[in-house]
């Protein structure tokens, strides 16, 4: 893994995930805070990439808007269940039946008050962050209800473990995206930070381009940046040095 260059050179895509990436994790995902700076910096980004900047991130739509608002970018939500385009036109991926599942995390944080469950459109996510000690316990259920439905896969994030459709994930999302306008043609940069991203790397850095880890822990990522405010700083470093490639946007 080397040093992150310090710019961001040609006609590229920059991809982003958002918890622990553009946003410090907090104890609740509703609980985190997003500077109005970074709003106003991915504005800048989005209008110099004529448009080639998506989030990818397994959070829901309806939690990651009220975050950027007025600002709304293509984006991938629920690890690309649902995605977004540059024009606004919203795609989905079948619906996976997540009852059992549901009901499976419910019935645990019942029983545990630290625990959080979150229920998307397409997934269902336990949360532990709050309850450390209950890791094990938390994959455990979750992986118990999965057993016997191979259209489901389990992942494990930092301190959550989720259940989502196996026919979804963020690498699918990104090369979606290559496929189409104005991403199409440029080298794609996806900068995450847990090992849901791992995926996403592994596709921009066969389309010829960098997966960026943010923060510690082994990944296939080609570079490294340290925290989110790190990044934050580099992409402010980029906005000065990107080829002008606007295009007129909505």
């Amino acid at each position: 893994m080397s040093t992150l260059p310090s710019l961001l050179v040609g006609p590229c895509a920059l991809f982003l995930d958002f918890d622990g990436t553009l946003a410090e994790l907090a104890p609740r995902p509703d609980e985190v805070v997003v500077p109005r700076e970074l709003v106003d910096l991915l504005k800048q980004l989005h209008t110099q990439l004529g448009g080639a900047l998506a989030l990818v991130t397994g959070r829901a739509q309806g939690d990651i808007d009220p975050f950027l608002s007025p600002l709304v970018l293509p984006a991938a939500f629920e690890h690309g269940a649902m995605r977004r385009s540059l024009q606004g036109t919203t795609s989905s991926d079948r619906r996976p039946e997540l009852g059992p599942v549901l009901a499976a995390a419910q019935a645990l944080a019942a029983h545990h008050p630290g625990l959080l469950v979150e229920h998307k459109k397409t997934a269902v996510a336990l949360h532990f962050r709050l309850a450390p000690e209950l890791d094990a316990e938390c994959t455990a259920v979750m992986t118990a209800a999965i057993r016997h439905d191979p259209d489901l896969q389990l992942l494990r994030g930092k301190a959550v473990v989720e259940v989502k459709s196996a026919h979804v994930g963020k690498g699918l999302a990104i090369a979606a995206f290559m496929a189409e306008s104005p991403f199409k043609g440029r080298q794609p940069v996806f900068a995450g930070d847990d090992v849901t991203d791992e995926s996403g790397f592994d596709v921009v850095q066969r389309f010829g381009g960098w997966g960026i880890k943010v923060g510690e822990g082994p990944s296939c990522a080609t570079h490294r940046i340290a925290h989110p405010q790190a990044l934050h700083q580099w992409l402010r470093d980029a906005t000065r040095n990107i080829p002008d490639t606007t295009t007129t946007l909505r």
